[in-house]
């Protein structure tokens, strides 16, 4: 073994450490003086609470006269004074225990939330482990059925990609689409990209502009957008001051929403007010915890919340993962709608990303992600979300292995394709239609097999802004969009796309949680979660899992018999049988036992080796090595060390090699155990011909009394039993099946295939 050079005083893992993708994250130390505190901080208030005449006159630690605006907001508009006597009153313990026990109704605990302040909030949930947390998560949430938001962006602003990656949003599942662009002024056509794109394959899902506020108000009233969580809240007042907005502000606008028939929620999150220097010393659970009651307090259906864009630096710090479930479960226990954010990528490390998402999958959520993003990392005008379009079978697996609901269903490739397509051409007939510009047919071609921006050669940003300008200035709106879509013969989209105005009008998606699936609004009113202990609560109906488990590379044995190549009758024609095997005599004959499958039914190795070259290479070594081979096909079993061992008490050297058909291979001896090998292959997909060739020289070698070097098959950390265990396991079946405990072994007789390679190997 050669010397390898110690270039520092180091064990020498920390540098293979240094080059793992999570040596770039950057981690931060407690330090509540400089705002640096997760569930607790020195500077946070003890709870407390007097009433006075039905009037707050004190809470956490400030009397009325010194509330800030947050404070006053809360106090008037929270606070349940008849509730509160008893809530405050109770032992914080006990509350957190009834947030886990399966026999205390969320409609008890739901009201009991009216009655704490915010102080008191933050405590409760502190008590929680993180399994408790994501436990008391899956009982409080509002909405049985769990649902997701995707995120629809590109680089370009260009409509045509919105609008295939609009209905390929569509097609995997997402209730809402949320776009943004980087351009502001391109904001009109997005929202005209996506609501088209968002109409093909089926109506009813909501979809969202994140603009400049009034700017998205406008949209929202053209009808070009069916929902608004961009009206964002903070948990200290210069925080709110410093963006020219009060808590009445905030409710003024969050009304004017609603009343247009547009759902709104709120948005707030750990360590906002931490990025913007105004934390005030406080911790970030406990200022999260005000944001959220003064979110109950405006009256708006719902919150975005669980760190969003501070979430990357909430998850910095110990125990920052669990303080962003912890807001989260105080968004539901208030009785909000929850988008429980995972919308921006926290870490570039995928273990930790797959940690994250693991506790809202296994418990639900009202939205799982509020922006997963559907499309390409450098596509995410938002930035790259926890998940994207790279991950997305990746998060479609995690269902499948929970049997779990994340929102998202598998689609097929032609069903894909032909969706990106009809999203196109029915943008582009809109475009024409009002008069907003022809588009040519290659670049509706080269949107549609684009993984990303980066591939099309389409819209750039600047051609974008003036169809953008003309569609506010012309005050196209949505039924402009409904009649043009119908004019050019694309009657199914003006037909959800009619639905979603229909639903403005009669406002049912504006009650808490509510969802639109098939043409139905499903909310808390008429799906609310009533999990209270096993059997309860939501469970995927049978047409959902059946959905769910459609990932690709789903192996069956039909499937791993076309795949592999084999033919249920396909006896080779290169080994005959020719009576019943007998021991032999020569004192280097190397017995080559083969298994019952072996050039019957089967006839590749799972490394893609023909038998008959791995039978050449074999063969080929033990002539090499001065041996000589014979091969006998073995019935009574089809496990490696049996087969090894009964091929070598059949040898005349007292020497066998036994072979799978999928490539596993063991050298044994006559008189050794039978798992006590010689040498092993235990890695069929990794062994190439040249190692077999090497195991049948040693096989010969042995038998003149030498002691050769083992070959070993090198591995380098493969997930191998991931790779093929499925594909294996059905193989061995096959295996297994052909075999017959009573069964004596056959003579083969070897008739080598033209062109196999019986020659010396390196």
């Amino acid at each position: 073994m050669s010397e390898v050079p110690n270039s520092s005083n180091r064990w020498r893992r920390f540098g293979e450490w240094d080059s793992r993708p999570l040596r770039q994250d950057l981690f931060a130390a407690e330090n509540p003086e400089a705002g640096f505190s997760v569930f607790r901080s020195p500077h946070d208030p003890a709870p407390s609470l007097t009433v006075e005449g039905g009037r707050v006159t004190g809470m956490d630690g400030k009397a009325a006269g010194d509330f800030d605006i947050i404070d006053a907001f809360i106090a008037a508009h929270h606070i349940d004074p008849a509730m509160a006597a008893v809530a405050m009153a109770m032992d914080p313990g006990e509350i957190a225990r009834k947030l886990v026990d399966i026999n205390v109704p969320r409609q008890e605990l739901e009201a009991l939330a009216r009655g704490l302040t915010p102080a008191r909030l933050a405590e409760v949930v502190g008590r929680l482990s993180a399994l408790e947390i994501a436990f008391a998560y899956s009982k409080m949430r509002q909405r049985q059925t769990p649902g997701n938001q995707a995120h629809v962006t590109n680089a370009k602003d260009d409509p045509l990609q919105l609008a295939a990656d609009s209905a390929t949003a569509v097609a995997l599942g997402f209730d809402e689409i949320e776009t943004t662009m980087r351009v502001a002024s391109n904001g009109w056509a997005n929202a005209l990209a996506c609501t088209v794109g968002a109409a093909v394959g089926r109506g009813g899902v909501l979809f969202q502009c994140s603009i400049e506020e009034a700017e998205e108000l406008q949209i929202g009233l053209a009808g070009l957008a069916s929902y608004a969580e961009t009206v964002s809240v903070y948990g200290t007042e210069r925080a709110f001051i410093d963006g020219d907005d009060t808590p009445w502000s905030k409710a003024l606008l969050t009304a004017a929403y609603a009343s247009r028939g547009i759902k709104a929620r709120c948005t707030s999150g750990a360590a906002a007010e931490l990025l913007m220097g105004f934390h005030e010393q406080r911790s970030l659970l406990y200022l999260e915890a005000r944001c959220l009651c003064l979110q109950r307090a405006m009256g708006v259906q719902g919150t975005q919340n669980g760190g969003i864009d501070g979430a990357p630096l909430t998850a910095s710090m110990a125990g920052g993962v669990r303080e962003l479930m912890a807001e989260n479960l105080i968004a539901v226990w208030l009785g909000l709608e929850c988008a429980s954010g995972n919308d921006t990528r926290t870490s570039e490390s995928e273990i930790r990303v797959g940690a994250k998402i693991t506790p809202y999958l296994l418990a639900g959520s009202d939205l799982i992600c509020s922006g997963f993003g559907s499309v390409k990392k450098y596509d995410n005008s938002f930035n790259a979300s926890l998940f994207n379009g790279e991950e997305i079978e990746d998060y479609l697996v995690l269902q499948r292995d929970f049997e779990t609901d994340g929102g998202l269903t598998p689609v097929d490739e032609d069903q894909v394709l032909g969706l990106r397509v009809r999203a196109v051409e029915a943008l582009a007939a809109v475009m024409d239609e009002l008069g907003l510009g022809k588009v040519p047919r290659e670049r509706i071609m080269s949107v549609v097999f684009a993984s990303g921006s980066q591939e099309t050669e389409s819209f750039t940003a600047g051609e974008v802004t003036p169809i953008s300008a003309a569609i506010k200035e012309r005050g196209i709106t949505a039924v402009d969009v409904v009649r043009a879509l119908a004019a050019r013969g694309y009657t199914e989209e003006a037909e959800n796309l009619l639905l979603m105005l229909r639903q403005r009008i009669s406002g049912d998606y504006l009650q808490t949680s509510a969802i639109v699936r098939d043409g139905r609004v499903i909310s808390a009113v008429n799906d609310p979660n009533d999990y209270h202990g096993p059997g309860t609560g939501y469970r995927m109906p049978e047409a959902r899992w059946q959905a769910v488990q459609g990932i690709r590379n789903v192996l069956t044995r039909d499937r791993v018999l076309a795949v592999e190549d084999i033919g249920e009758a396909g006896e080779s024609d290169w080994l005959l049988p020719r009576g019943e095997a007998v021991r032999g005599t020569a004192p280097h004959e190397v017995v080559i036992g083969v298994s019952p499958g072996f050039g019957r039914q089967l006839h590749r190795t799972t490394a893609g080796h023909r038998l008959e070259e791995v039978v050449a290479a074999l063969v080929g070594g033990i002539e090499a090595g001065g041996g000589t081979a014979r091969i006998v096909r073995m019935l009574h079993t089809a496990d490696t060390s049996f087969l090894g061992l009964a091929a070598a008490r059949l040898s005349g050297s007292g020497y066998g090699i036994g072979i799978q058909a999928k490539g596993t291979t063991v050298l044994h001896q006559a008189d050794r155990m039978p798992h006590l090998n010689v040498e092993l292959f235990s890695n069929a997909p990794l062994t190439g011909l040249d190692h077999y060739w090497a195991l049948g020289h040693n096989a010969a070698l042995y038998t003149h009394g030498e002691a050769p070097e083992p070959v070993v098959v090198p591995v380098q950390g493969e997930a191998l039993g991931a790779r093929f265990h499925v594909r294996v396991a059905l193989l061995y079946a096959i295996e297994t099946a052909l075999t017959d405990p009573a069964a004596t072994p056959v003579e083969l007789d070897y008739r080598p295939p033209a062109g196999a390679d019986r020659s010396d190997r390196p």
